[in-house]
């Protein structure tokens, strides 16, 4: 696989970022953390990590505005491009010593998004795609399952924090789904959970209450795995909708179906 200048571009930023949280990683019952909401706490280490990330893109791309989730949004000389960054996506995993978090950059043009990395440091595993050209994990080249049946699927849901989300509702898509799938996983990454269907290990992924930085990257790289990304009604998906359905093309009308029906019960 040969990379575009862009991806380079970003990867680099991914690989420095995913150093210092590896660093970190071993040692999470030190790290100072200061409570942001219940249950949903921002450690040392996310904040370098925005930082670094941050540094290397302005480096290489002077101008770019940026949205990332600790400092809100940053606008450059150049309208037209925007960092979409999310430093540490799965920080309770993180802080729990659980090897399942990411690193989330997206670029988007124009208001269309362009290109986007996702990279967990400690599996050294880095999903990127830019429009156009595919979707890889590494230098492989990534695919949807193809799987047909929901009955044959193993899908992917997002579960709120306490004091978070409406929980009833979790419930009771949880119970919709685990009526007709195979069976269901919580990964704790929604990045993760996207870069993982795209790569034909989880059939489908739901979750609501989700931001920007949290799907951004994927979206990018599910679609250019074959796979299709909306919300629950089957539109296309907005940054600001906070829900989000992934799948592939085979399941995706029915996982959407099993959402609906939950929803209307």
């Amino acid at each position: 696989m040969t990379r575009s200048a862009l991806i380079n571009v970003m990867t680099a930023a991914a690989r420095k970022a995913g150093r210092g949280l590896t660093r970190d990683f071993g040692e999470v019952e030190n790290l100072q953390v200061s409570q942001k909401g219940p249950a949903d706490f921002v450690s040392n280490a996310d904040r370098r990590a925005e930082q670094v990330l941050q540094r290397e893109l302005e480096r290489v791309r002077p101008g770019y505005s940026f949205l990332m989730e600790e400092s809100g949004a940053i606008s450059g000389s150049d309208p037209q491009h925007r960092w979409i960054i999310d430093p540490l996506d799965g920080t309770t995993n993180y802080l729990h010593a659980i090897p399942l978090f990411s690193i989330s950059i997206a670029l988007e043009r124009d208001g269309e998004l362009v290109a986007g990395v996702i990279y967990n440091p400690v599996s050294d595993e880095l999903f990127s795609a830019e429009r156009g050209k595919g979707a890889f994990l590494n230098d492989r080249r990534i695919r949807v399952a193809a799987r047909r049946r929901l009955e044959d699927c193993v899908v992917t849901l997002g579960i709120p924090h306490r004091g978070r989300g409406d929980h009833e509702y979790a419930i009771a898509i949880q119970r919709a789904v685990m009526a007709r799938a195979h069976g269901i996983r919580r990964t704790g990454s929604a990045a993760l959970d996207l870069a993982w269907v795209a790569a034909g290990r989880f059939d489908g992924f739901f979750e609501t209450g989700l931001s920007a930085w949290d799907v951004a990257a994927g979206i990018v790289i599910v679609r250019e795995a074959g796979g299709y990304v909306t919300d629950t009604r089957n539109r296309d998906l907005s940054l600001t909708s906070g829900e989000v359905v992934a799948a592939n093309p085979e399941v995706h009308h029915e996982l959407i179906d099993t959402v609906s029906a939950a929803r209307v019960a």
